[in-house]
């Protein structure tokens, strides 16, 4: 059964100091456990980035063997109509990998159920940042670490960023950090929320995260 829950936070400043202005999200969640819905949301995520473009050929798609090698009867060898056969070297493969595509259908409803799920069983791991995008002018990854700090953020522990719009310059300084993800809320998924053992917001992301995600 879908429950209601309400989850406030407050906003912290670039030197890691709360500020009085209060953000809160309304997530509709499931009462006992989400997590069969959450691994259905993930496993539906994963087959879609899978490319599904591996192939092999057949006895029939492989160049040559269009004559048959020796006669069929007299030689004293196995009969055999093509060189292209599976069972010879360079013929082509029995039952190989062909393109497809794997699609697993979630209805929008569910998405949007499991990653409130989620969201809300991270709520103790999620800081509101204020206008992250407008501290950082210019590209510095040295500043961003600094950040980090006074946010109290380990880098080497998994870190979600999740902005309203990524700037070329917090893209350009947060690119050459391994545990850091940068995602834009309209692309928010639940793989990377099950990842992150921090997930930072900004108010704008918040703002975006109830327009697309909450009812």
């Amino acid at each position: 059964m879908a429950v209601q829950k309400i989850i406030e936070y407050n906003s912290l400043d670039a030197n890691g100091q709360i500020l009085p202005e209060k953000y809160n999200l309304t997530l509709t969640v499931l009462e006992n456990s989400g997590n069969y819905l959450i691994h259905r949301d993930i496993l539906r995520h994963q087959l879609s980035q899978k490319q599904g473009t591996v192939s092999t050929k057949t006895r029939s798609e492989v160049r040559g063997g269009g004559k048959k090698p020796w006669k069929q009867k007299g030689t004293g060898r196995a009969r055999a109509g093509s060189s292209r056969s599976p069972l010879w070297k360079g013929g082509g493969v029995i039952f190989g990998p062909k393109p497809k595509t794997v699609n697993l259908k979630l209805n929008k409803k569910e998405r949007a159920l499991a990653l409130q799920t989620l969201f809300y069983n991270k709520r103790n791991n999620i800081s509101v940042v204020g206008d992250l995008e407008s501290l950082i002018n210019e590209p510095k990854t040295k500043f961003f670490c600094n950040l980090c700090k006074n946010y109290n953020l380990k880098l080497d522990q998994k870190i979600l960023i999740v902005v309203s719009k990524k700037t070329i310059p917090l893209k350009l300084s947060t690119q050459n950090l391994k545990n850091i993800e940068l995602i834009s809320a309209s692309n928010l998924n639940t793989l990377s929320l099950l990842k992150a053992n921090q997930i930072l917001l900004t108010p704008l992301a918040v703002n975006d995260i109830k327009e697309i995600y909450c009812d």
